[in-house]
């Protein structure tokens, strides 16, 4: 049985897609261009603007008119904050949002039985467990995505992701470097560490911080790059910095986003830092790394 998956928006969604395609391998099934005619249709959507909204429709309908047969099902951020349009598209078998990923598979078989839609999406803003999805391979790059946190806590006034994706949950940390070590030994050089909210890893466990986590990372045999995908300005402590500065393994190299150049703009939409605060720490970090 033929299985096809197109992925909308982030590296998190791309490595949840990955996993994905992994579990559904291991079941038997093979992973075809989404462009061709499948058996199982797996969209993961995005919803950071109305346009990513729209072309999620759009892909979905696609892949119905392309096999009325098939089985669709759609997962991520778009599903998760409007399932109910998501549902009420003609062709949808399968509606997720951003948890529970990991039953995917079984949600296709149970609809191969019953043939009634499944429309399984909780309330992410009360969800505290981070959704454990494990990859060792990818079918389309060199490098690896390690995924270790999911949600965010900031609450910018612009921003649907934390109603997508609910708050700050970390990946467990053995699990973490389990996984890194494992796609070392696949022959991966270079490891990119990412999340919903990346540098706020941590943030949720015990006596475990994201400088922590990056120290234990630089200390795996035959890593040969480390990768930070996207970190806010005032997660980049001075601790941080001095392990990239004194450690090869980390690719100098950080995305450090900014919203807007002026102040009061930044102030509406909550963000953390002034203008000349940012300004400050990049000009330091382009300075020292």
């Amino acid at each position: 049985m033929n299985v096809a998956f197109y992925t909308l928006g982030c590296k998190v969604n791309t490595y949840e897609s990955e996993a994905l395609q992994n579990m559904f391998i291991k079941e038997g099934f093979n992973i075809v261009d989404f462009n061709s005619f499948s058996d199982v249709y797996i969209i993961n959507t995005c919803t950071v603007t109305n346009q990513s909204d729209a072309k999620s429709r759009k892909t979905i309908r696609q892949a119905v008119k392309r096999n009325p047969d098939a089985i669709v099902a759609v997962m991520g951020c778009y599903s998760q904050v409007d399932s109910e349009t998501v549902a009420a598209i003609d062709g949808v078998d399968i509606v997720i949002g951003t948890t529970h990923r990991a039953q995917l598979l079984d949600y296709v078989k149970r609809f191969m039985r019953e043939r009634k839609q499944i429309l399984e999406v909780n309330d992410i803003t009360r969800y505290k467990t981070f959704d454990q999805l494990n990859v060792t391979s990818f079918a389309e790059n060199t490098r690896a995505f390690l995924k270790i946190q999911d949600g965010c806590n900031q609450y910018c006034s612009y921003c649907i992701i934390p109603f997508a994706r609910g708050p700050i949950r970390s990946r467990d940390p053995r699990s973490v470097l389990e996984e890194a070590k494992l796609l070392v030994e696949k022959g991966y050089q270079e490891i990119v560490l990412t999340g919903i909210h990346t540098g706020g890893y941590g943030t949720d466990l015990e006596a475990f911080s994201f400088y922590d986590l990056l120290k234990a990372l630089s200390d795996i045999e035959g890593l040969r790059r480390l990768r930070i995908s996207s970190i806010e300005i005032n997660q980049l402590t001075e601790d941080i910095l001095n392990l990239m500065r004194s450690n090869d393994v980390f690719v100098k190299h950080l995305h450090v986003p900014i919203q807007s150049g002026s102040d009061n703009v930044l102030s509406k939409m909550k963000r953390c830092y002034t203008l000349a605060e940012y300004e400050t720490k990049i000009q330091e970090f382009k300075k020292d790394l």
